[in-house]
């Protein structure tokens, strides 16, 4: 029997994000700001990007190691040519209980169908706004609030049972849509998750400020919606589950500035290029591309993860959360390149 796999803090390693492709359609306030102080972007080219057959390979590696859930990211994943074949190869691979994806739902309305038919066993759709003009705000000039909608619809449609939205909230931004998007939202098949706003890479000038507490959240709609709590469904979920009283459904937050996280993190970052992360703030990653394009075997592949994960001592969030000055300014990976 394999011994379970764990960090410095006896953190398993269930769960793989995967960024198939480091560009994208938006340009999101608090991921990748188009404003001339944070200069042009250098993305990758098609021939750095791990090919599918490179990406099944570590992910059967992944696997191998204790990873169950498998998460595709971007950028905009729908942007990468052809993902509906390697959805339909990593719900193959014995071992994974679930495959995921995040998307802004820009081009979500074409490509429903074939991803349910694919296999893929769940969507999270990132709308941050109901107000037409305000999203096209916050998505920096590139997204159409209708196109959006028009996707989740075709999730719906297409058979996915829950289509998760994604809502970062930012104070003096969005906030006044939080009880428009819950009217909207929770009589569908839809689960909202509030998401505290985020420090992530070092393009969105984030200040503490800046952040709704999901506290505050909470409050807002119970004030209008009354909630009750619901318990988690599996280690290290990342959302506090509440139900509405009147039966109404789901809703969800991620107090990740509020309430790290970090202890209870089972999560691996890869990006498009092949570098794996340990933690969504890292400097670094380990470069997995050069040993697959060098001839490593697979036992060394998994030598090298290993090493990586038992190493692993990363808890950002919760220093951030101490001592927040210091930590500004810092050098991270973009969100991006590995997203969120």
């Amino acid at each position: 029997m394999n011994t379970e796999l764990l960090d410095q803090r006896q953190r398993p390693l269930r769960d793989l994000r995967i960024s198939v492709i480091d560009r994208c359609n938006f340009r999101c306030l608090y991921c990748m700001p188009e404003r001339d102080d944070c200069g042009r972007y250098a993305f990758l080219n098609e021939s750095d990007w791990l090919t599918f057959e490179e990406i099944l390979r570590l992910a059967r590696i992944f696997v191998s190691l204790g990873v169950t859930k498998l998460r595709l990211t971007g950028g905009e994943p729908l942007l990468r040519p052809g993902l509906p074949g390697l959805i339909r190869e990593l719900v193959r691979l014995p071992g994974v209980r679930d495959v995921a994806m995040t998307t802004n739902g820009s081009l979500l309305a074409r490509y429903a169908q074939a991803l349910k038919r694919s296999g893929l066993h769940r969507l999270t759709v990132s709308l941050d706004a109901l107000s037409p003009e305000l999203f096209r705000r916050i998505t920096g000039g590139k997204g159409r609030l209708e196109t959006v909608l028009e996707g989740v619809r075709a999730a719906e449609e297409a058979g996915f049972p829950c289509v998760k939205i994604n809502v970062v909230v930012q104070r003096g931004v969005n906030e006044e849509q939080i009880l428009p998007l819950v009217e909207y939202f929770r009589q569908r098949r839809s689960i909202l998750r509030f998401i505290e706003y985020m420090d992530v890479g070092t393009r969105n000038q984030w200040q503490q400020e800046h952040v709704v507490p999901a506290g505050e959240i909470l409050r807002r709609i119970e004030a209008v919606y009354p909630l009750k709590p619901l318990k988690p469904n599996y280690y290290g979920e990342v959302a506090s589950r509440y139900a509405f009283a009147d039966g109404g459904g789901e809703i969800g937050f991620i107090p990740s500035v509020t309430q790290p996280f970090c202890r209870s993190c089972t999560r691996g970052r890869l990006s498009t290029s092949g570098q794996l992360y340990k933690c969504l703030f890292a400097r670094d990653g380990v470069d997995l591309r050069t040993y697959l394009r060098t001839g490593a075997s697979d036992q060394k592949l998994r030598e090298v993860i290993a090493d990586v994960w038992r190493d692993r001592d990363d808890r950002y969030s919760e220093l951030r959360a101490r001592t927040p000055q210091p930590v500004f300014g810092m050098n991270r990976v973009e969100m991006f390149q590995i997203g969120g």
